[in-house]
């Protein structure tokens, strides 16, 4: 997320006037949120927000969203981008699941080999911690994907932010606000329609 400053201020709505936002800004660096969305009760949990969106980061993310419930069962819900299905995860999955079989070597052998073997390791339904990837071009199954598109339409899209600081202010308090007033789970309604070719 970038942290954009409006170069003037929004003109407000007017009598046969529209509100008009200006179009040229100052930038500010960029910010990255994991958020995790609990569909039970539709809440923003444990969210972490960063400079980077790598590996390390995300394996911190989960460390410390399992740590909340170190004994608990997790289904994650990911697509299936890299960092969701990298050596030091399964390594981490593997070691508080108690798994102690040898999990090879990355990109030679075993578990580790390539991202389908670290991925079928990651979803086994037997591990207490396991993870669910959507399939590719899917993302919209996510159901933590529409919440991101709430916080798009409600707090990005308009704001101004004079700093990526200002910008981090804003986004905690909006999932304060959030989890607070509008959490509620997402209801379904698509029914799915069969393609005919």
């Amino acid at each position: 997320m970038q942290a954009l400053e409006r170069a003037a201020p929004t003109l407000p709505m007017k009598p046969g006037m529209i509100e008009r936002q200006e179009q040229e800004y100052i930038r500010h660096g960029t910010l990255v949120l994991t958020a995790n969305f609990e569909v039970a009760t539709g809440k923003i949990i444990l969210s972490t927000i960063g400079e980077t969106r790598n590996e390390q980061d995300y394996l911190k993310h989960i460390i410390q969203t399992i740590s909340s419930d170190p004994d608990g069962k997790w289904i994650f819900i990911n697509d299936q981008l890299n960092t969701h299905q990298s050596e030091s995860l399964v390594k981490f999955v593997a070691k508080q699941c108690g798994i102690k079989k040898d999990l090879g070597e990355k990109g030679k052998s075993g578990i580790l080999k390539n991202m389908k073997t670290r991925r079928d390791f990651l979803e086994n339904k037997k591990h207490r911690i396991r993870f669910v990837f959507t399939p590719r071009h899917a993302s919209w199954l996510n159901q933590v994907e529409i919440w991101f598109s709430i916080l798009a339409r409600r707090l990005l899209k308009r704001e101004s932010f004079s700093s990526t600081e200002n910008l981090k202010m804003k986004i905690m308090a909006f999932i304060k606000y959030f989890n607070e007033v509008l959490a509620k789970p997402f209801k379904w309604t698509y029914k799915g329609k069969v393609l005919t070719v």
